[in-house]
């Protein structure tokens, strides 16, 4: 399951929806609905599967975290 990291869209997505790709800033994927880009990881097992899990950090289009 991927969410968007868009704070007011929050859609989720299974990975048969969206589409993942390099755009050059590494893998990513473009939220169907507001069309953020979401950061991806890339992950290879043992046994030569690929299979691909949302990164922990904030997508390119998320503002800076707020300082008080």
């Amino acid at each position: 399951m991927f969410t968007c990291r868009n704070q007011p869209c929050r859609s989720e997505w299974e990975l048969s929806d969206v589409d993942i790709h390099d755009e050059g800033q590494g893998l990513l994927f473009r939220c169907p609905v507001c069309g953020a880009r979401n950061k991806v990881e890339q992950i290879a097992a043992a046994d030569g599967t690929t299979r691909y899990e949302q990164s922990g950090s904030p997508s390119p289009t998320s503002p800076p975290p707020r300082r008080n």
